[in-house]
């Protein structure tokens, strides 16, 4: 997982006082998330509710770190414990659908303020699992197309249109396959869901295995115009040859993106585009356990946490995620040279709209094995 850095604004609700207690908060992800939570988001909490003292506890980066939550959890409920360890998780996507499954989460994203700031899908739909009401997005990482201004004139806005700009301008749109980082994943699958069939269904399931024999001419055509394309060695390697200007367009993480602009690793004038009909990102999502032992402390503490003036201070304005909540009610939070920073290549609407889910597990495995067969060898 890349690394993730917060800065939390305090914020006041307008509920009575609890009782103080000590609430634990277990995160996936590298120890920066521990940090953010033990240093600044805690604290900040802990002034609203005195008495009250944050306790962070990291389980590892990546997928393993949310897969020892998961089996926290297993455990905890295997041996009948009537009140868990933790109160609030922060777990990857692929998670939260078998953890809901199971009965481990409170239904509880309808009893906070910010819980009717969701729109995106992913809140309701993780990889096919039906997760509605019992999360709440840290925030939304998002693929979109960089692309040289200097060099492309009018930025292809649909698969459809980038397709005939690459056979005009030949090796000139570089992509990492689906080997070396996740940007050129996100490409192929936005890919399938263009050429072949039905997209809604890859994303929400249930899983036909009829359904991949619609593919074959999607990927005959990714494979022509693969080999028209640059390869190149990963997310990061993606955007070192757009600097370059060794290529003209290609798919990227748009936090990535902007960060390397800010840090002078790529021209100033660099721009992004979102092609119809859309490629994949990814939530990171707050749980709270149904067994959680201050449930309505956590209620308390996911609301501070994706209120729109938190969302605009963190998550936006410092470093470069897209919003958990819908980022219509962000912009009032928002100075208005950072909101033309993320939101006038992308807008609000391109993104609800274009913003899209990786495919359910069981299709994702099988493009990516498609993939490999039709259009890697």
């Amino acid at each position: 997982m890349r690394k993730v850095f917060y800065s939390i604004m305090a914020l006041g609700l307008s509920t009575s006082p609890l009782a103080a207690a000590e609430l634990t908060v277990i995160t996936a992800g590298d120890q920066n998330m521990v940090d953010y939570i033990n240093q600044y988001l805690g604290p900040l909490f802990e002034k609203q509710n005195p008495g009250t003292t944050v306790r962070a506890v990291g389980t590892g980066p990546g997928d393993a770190g949310s897969q020892k939550i998961l089996e926290r959890f297993d455990a905890q409920a295997q041996a009948n414990v009537e009140t868990w360890d933790a109160d609030v998780a922060v777990a990857h996507e692929k998670f939260v659908g078998p953890m809901v499954e199971k009965g481990y989460l409170e239904k509880y994203r309808d009893k906070i303020e910010s819980g009717a700031l969701v729109t995106r899908a992913n809140a309701k739909m993780a990889l096919g699992s039906n997760v509605d009401g019992y999360v709440m997005p840290m925030f939304n990482s998002q693929t979109a197309l960089a692309y040289n201004p200097a060099l492309v004139a009018s930025p292809p806005k649909s698969y459809e249109e980038l397709v005939a700009w690459a056979k005009e301008n030949p090796k000139q749109f570089g992509y990492n396959g689906i080997k070396g980082g996740a940007s050129g994943v996100s490409f192929v699958m936005g890919w399938i869901y263009a050429f072949g069939g039905d997209a809604d269904k890859l994303m929400n399931g249930p899983f036909d295995a009829a359904e991949t024999s619609k593919w074959n001419d999607a990927f005959a055509s990714l494979k022509d115009f693969s080999t028209n394309a640059t390869m190149t060695p990963g997310n990061a390697g993606t955007l070192d040859m757009l600097s370059r200007g060794e290529i003209s367009i290609g798919p990227v993480w748009v936090d990535m993106f902007y960060s390397w602009q800010a840090n002078g690793q790529l021209p100033p004038d660099m721009k992004l585009v979102l092609p119809a009909p859309g490629m994949p990102g990814q939530p990171m999502h707050y749980v709270i356990p149904a067994k959680s032992p201050n449930k309505e402390l956590a209620e308390k503490f996911v609301n501070l946490a994706t209120s729109p003036e938190v969302q605009a201070e963190g998550i936006v304005k410092r470093f470069n995620w897209y919003p958990g909540i819908d980022a219509k009610h962000v912009e009032a939070a928002l100075d208005k040279e950072t909101w033309a920073k993320l939101f006038t290549d992308i807008s609000p609407e391109d993104l609800a709209k274009y913003g899209k889910a990786f495919p359910i597990a069981p299709y994702n495995t099988a493009i990516l094995e498609a993939y490999e067969r039709q259009v890697g060898n």
